[in-house]
């Protein structure tokens, strides 16, 4: 029974499934490492000293953190698609695809800029003390280096992740419904709550836990914040205390945490099914009034300037204004940096998410399901329990490799894959191959297997089949997964702190590094080439909803 498992529907063993085999234990090794290291002895002192000093906080600010987020990003999202999904209002064509642009800021360049902006000496306090001629001590300003003031940043970052699923949900799940709502006399209000809202409430779920794993996975806003969660406990306890059983208890505990978004959002969806996706069956938008237009034009322009166009203008005037005096041959060695791993690790994935799928496809077994579905959890996990798990084993491996190269050669090599790029091009392999594999997947079903079978029929075999047709026709599809993979490299921090060799620096690094000094204009440039690259796909994505709206 097993040995059917690794072959073909033909019944020859199947190279592609071993190799597929192989590359989801590879992305599966940290996770398991991590989990192996939660029952390990010899750091009770550590360990206890943690208990009883810092821990109750990390799991008090990780659970207020979600709650505010979750809250947050339901209440905009779902208010901004079904504003832009259901009613007509000036903007609304504008606003339809420009809301989803906070998804370029990451969240810790947003913090970064606004505790420059509403910081004493910044211009809203200034401007203030100016024109109400104020002194220190006159005026009470809150603090945005805080736990709300953290939630507000995720919040207007993550929403889109809500708006996106949500408006999909409301244009294709409530029309019809809707229009007999209508006709039994429910007002629009009654409609929203008890007809569309509901039906959209799997996808609301799984925005919402989207968001809330990207929260759980950020580093540089709440450190910077110095907001105490398990991601600054993790690097803390790797880097400070020096104990990597520790860390990777920490690491056990919040991946506890995702794997409880995750169960939660797949009990939240069920078994529901929603069919009637016709485009007829789409009521026309409900003309607003002038009134209520301009309420929803505010209620749409709010987010979206808050999450991208103010971050984005002060960014600009940082870096053309005030001057970067990092601009340069530094910049340029760091956009370097950057493009080597987001480049090779694009590249890299794109390779192992065709490998994937095109194994998937020609066995059809449930072992490649399974597979291609354990390669999938990656990208659930944080970038701060990836590097983590990803070094124990590495660590593990150098030091035996060392020891085997002393007593073969009679020298010491030191650290071979420590010390290099290629562990941490292995650990964004971990995070984001599940990026990749989607896309490619999605693609790949789109294509009907008799093409398959008419290559065979002209004596073409697995491979020729898949690199003389296939791949031809997933050209797009492979350049869109490849770029998906890129930006989400160029933007990732926790695993690069952690894991990037000495004395290499990328532009996310560099933006923590000032930022994390004061020094902000100096980061402002890294900091608006992350948001640029970070542009590229939500470009594609805008023209898609253009398209689709048309």
């Amino acid at each position: 029974m097993t040995a059917r498992l690794f072959r073909l529907n033909a019944g020859s063993p199947s190279p592609l499934v071993l190799t597929a085999f192989l590359i989801a234990l590879l992305a599966g090794l940290p996770v398991a490492s991590v989990g192996f290291n939660l029952f390990q002895g010899g750091t009770s002192e550590t360990w206890s000293h943690l208990t009883a000093t810092v821990l109750p906080e990390y799991i008090g600010n990780s659970l207020a953190l979600c709650l505010g987020v979750g809250l947050g990003v339901a209440v905009i999202g779902v208010m901004t698609a079904w504003l832009t999904a259901m009613h007509d209002f000036p903007g609304r064509k504008v606003f339809e695809w420009a809301l989803v642009l906070p998804l370029a800021m990451p969240a810790y360049v947003m913090a970064y800029v606004y505790t420059d902006f509403l910081q004493f000496v910044g211009p809203v306090q200034t401007s203030l003390r100016e024109f109400f001629e104020w002194r220190r001590g006159d005026y009470y300003f809150p603090d945005i280096r805080t736990l709300p003031g953290a939630m507000l940043m995720f919040v207007f970052v993550l929403y889109p992740y809500v708006y996106l699923l949500a408006r999909t949900a409301f244009l294709e799940r409530a029309g019809g419904v809707l229009e007999a709502a209508r006709t039994l006399g429910i007002g629009p209000w009654r409609a929203f709550f008890t007809i569309s809202l509901p039906l959209a409430r799997p996808a609301v779920a799984a925005g919402v836990a989207l968001a809330l794993m990207e929260t759980l996975a950020d580093y540089g806003t709440v450190a910077y914040f110095a907001v105490n969660t398990f991601t600054t406990g993790i690097y803390r306890a790797w880097f400070s205390l020096g104990d990597r059983i520790a860390s990777a208890q920490l690491a056990a505990i919040l991946l506890g945490f995702v794997l409880m978004l995750v169960a939660v959002e797949r009990i939240t969806r069920g078994r529901a099914r929603y069919h009637n996706t016709s485009q007829r069956h789409r009521p026309p938008a409900a003309r607003l009034q002038r009134g209520a237009g301009l309420l929803a034009m505010l209620a749409c322009a709010l987010p979206l300037t808050l999450g991208f166009l103010l971050p984005a203008l002060l960014l600009l005037r940082m870096a053309f204004g005030d001057g970067d005096s990092q601009f340069g041959e530094r910049f340029i060695t760091l956009a370097r940096n950057s493009f080597t791993l987001a480049g090779s690790t694009a590249l890299v994935a794109v390779i192992l998410a065709v490998l994937l799928a095109y194994s998937a496809r020609l066995t059809k077994t449930m072992l490649s399901r399974a597979l291609n579905r354990l390669v999938g959890l990656g990208y659930a996990v944080p970038g701060t329990v990836i590097a983590v798990g990803v070094l124990i084993p590495v660590t593990r491996l150098d030091n035996w490799l060392a020891a085997q190269w002393q007593a073969w050669f009679g020298s010491n090599p030191g650290l071979l894959l420590t010390g290099g790029i290629a562990a941490l091009i292995y650990a964004y392999l971990v995070r984001f191959l599940a990026v990749a594999l989607q896309t490619v997947e999605a693609s790949l079903s789109k294509i009907t297997p008799s093409m398959d079978d008419a290559a065979r029929s002209l004596g073409l075999g697995q491979g020729s089949t898949l690199r003389r047709v296939h791949v031809p026709i997933l050209r797009g599809s492979l350049f869109t997964a490849g770029l998906l993979v890129f930006v989400d490299v160029m933007k990732e921090l926790p695993a690069t702190l952690v894991m990037r060799p000495f004395n290499f620096d990328t532009l996310a690094t560099q933006t923590y590094v000032l930022a994390s000094d004061e020094r902000l204009t100096e980061a402002s440039t890294a900091a608006l080439a992350i948001v640029a690259v970070g542009l590229l796909p939500l470009i594609a994505l805008s023209r898609q909803i253009s398209r689709h709206r048309k």
